[in-house]
């Protein structure tokens, strides 16, 4: 598939309280950001902050409470701040005065673990410089760079870009494209777009404006109508869409007046593709046949927003699977990145919806529990194709796909 839109790599500050992880947020940034003060502890939760790091381009940096808190709401902050090894994808572990011990080595240990890239920086280094010793014994053990660093004096700024710029992956700087690998120079694409309720005033959804400009980076042409406009439109149009996308909602819509030898997905459906577990939805959207009484669905929104009386992940997924199951289900909503209420073992069945908002590190993780305790995945756009009979359909666009989907298709 070939790569997409720029993204912004997450970067995450560790350390204990008081090393400095926010004033070298301020150094990096050039001007104060975040608050910084001599009281162990001043950052309680994690914090993100958008920027451009000279050298790197736009990041969010992550500032996160120090690993050595204590007391119970310490505990808390502190877990709340190994969270977010699930979103990051490169980690600088802040060190200060030559202090490296168990707290850090289980610190790297999970970087290790969920192999997130880091580096180590010894901040402060104005007040005592980092020993020599150390650094080489660091060096040795866990084969990354261990930077000497001063957020007051910005001693070491250069370095640490330098460091940064060769390890953050590719990966974190680059999406795969939405599309890109199912048009040609030219071809023409139709997005059937409602304006409904839940559409925002005076804009389009941001999975909507995704495609269009995915479209426009690969030499094609965007073509967007209403779902009322499709029947009479499609008809007129010379030459044909070599692809139409549309939202979920109006799949059966769309798939009535869409001729069918014009292949036909939806924005949900690209998504999946293009950020979440697109092998795992294959095996997993499939599972919605054999739902039983009882069973309890996970629904994992990746946005918080107001939830309107026609919600999909809420209202119409649930009335829809409950009308083609004839089963009675029980739905738990996991909004944002918030941790779960129940073991993943408790649910049948995960739901996630398209994730436009976060990166393909974070679905992946977000789903990672479920794929390892054999719980079946899909996504909203995967599930509401199988629950309109047209699932065949809505993935055969990816068919000739290079993730290994012809396994599962």
């Amino acid at each position: 598939m070939s790569k997409g839109k720029d993204t912004k790599p997450h970067i995450g500050i560790f350390g204990r309280r008081n090393n400095g992880k926010s004033s070298l947020i301020n150094a990096l940034a050039g001007q104060e950001l975040a608050i910084v003060s001599d009281v162990a502890g001043t950052t309680t939760d994690p914090v993100k902050k958008s920027m451009e790091i000279p050298g790197i381009g736009p990041v969010i940096l992550i500032d996160t409470a120090g690993i050595d808190d204590t007391g119970e709401l310490g505990l808390k902050r502190v877990e709340k701040s190994r969270e977010m090894l699930k979103v990051i994808d490169f980690a600088i572990l802040v060190i200060t005065g030559n202090e490296f011990s168990q707290e850090e080595e289980k610190l790297i240990a999970e970087f290790e673990e969920k192999a997130v890239p880091f580096l180590v920086l010894h901040n402060k280094s104005d007040l005592q410089p980092l020993s020599a010793g150390l650094k080489q014994d660091l060096e040795t053990r866990y084969t990354v760079p261990v930077l000497e660093f001063s957020a007051i004096s910005r001693h070491g700024v250069d370095g640490l870009v330098a460091a940064m710029q060769r390890l953050i992956p590719e990966s974190a700087y680059t999406a795969p494209s939405m599309l890109g690998d199912l048009i040609s120079y030219g071809d023409v694409v139709l997005l059937i777009t409602p304006i409904d309720i839940e559409a925002p005033e005076g804009r389009m959804i941001l999975p909507q404006v995704q495609a269009i400009r995915d479209i426009l980076d690969h030499d094609g042409i965007a073509v967007v109508c209403k779902e009322r406009e499709v029947d009479g439109f499609i008809r007129r149009m010379n030459p044909k869409p070599a692809l139409v996308v549309t939202d979920s909602q109006v799949f059966l819509k769309a798939d009535a007046a869409v001729p069918p030898e014009i292949p036909l997905t939806s924005f949900s459906i690209l998504l999946a593709r293009q950020r979440g577990d697109f092998r795992n939805y294959l095996k997993g959207t499939p599972k919605l046949s054999e739902l039983k009484d009882g069973d309890r669905i996970l629904i994992l929104e990746s946005c918080t927003h107001h939830v309107s009386c026609d919600d999909i992940g809420r209202v119409k997924i649930p009335r829809w699977l409950g009308n083609f199951t004839g089963k009675k289900l029980e739905y738990e909503v996991v909004a944002g990145l918030s941790k779960l209420p129940r073991d993943i073992r408790d649910y049948a069945m995960v739901i996630q919806c398209g994730g436009c908002v976060i990166t393909r590190k974070q679905i992946i993780n977000r789903l990672k529990p479920a794929v390892d305790a054999g719980i079946p995945v899909t996504n909203y756009g995967m599930a509401i194709a199988w629950i309109h009979g047209i699932y065949k359909r809505a993935v055969a666009p990816f068919s000739a796909g290079d993730h290994g989907e012809n396994d599962y298709l």
